[in-house]
């Protein structure tokens, strides 16, 4: 994982694999770990079919939520980063394709 700080991105921390783009100089544990699992997401599926079901998924729950957090919340990559970014050993043990049963979950 290659961190990298850029000071006027619009979220805290943001995986594009290889790199972290963080905000802060100093961003914490809970958020690289949240960002890894990201970054693991992108290497099981690729770079850009990741973003392209990231996109469509999002566009789909907020059609379905009605609201931008409650879709972002609910995309299956950001349940399972959500769900697991307290847990900083869970990225060594997590199963690929661990998103997989995020899908109809609904937090």
């Amino acid at each position: 994982m290659i961190v990298v700080r850029v000071p006027f991105l619009w979220v805290s921390g943001m995986a594009l694999f290889p790199f972290v783009l963080v905000r802060t100089k100093r961003p914490d544990a809970v958020l690289l770990h949240h960002e890894r699992i990201h970054l693991r997401q992108q290497l099981e599926l690729g770079i850009v079919p990741f973003y392209v079901w990231y996109l469509a998924e999002y566009l789909i729950r907020r059609w379905q939520y009605g609201d931008h957090y409650t879709a972002y919340r609910n995309i299956s990559f950001e349940r399972e980063a959500f769900e697991n970014e307290c847990d900083l050993t869970y990225w060594k043990t997590r199963q690929w394709y661990g998103f997989w049963k995020y899908r109809t979950r609904r937090l």
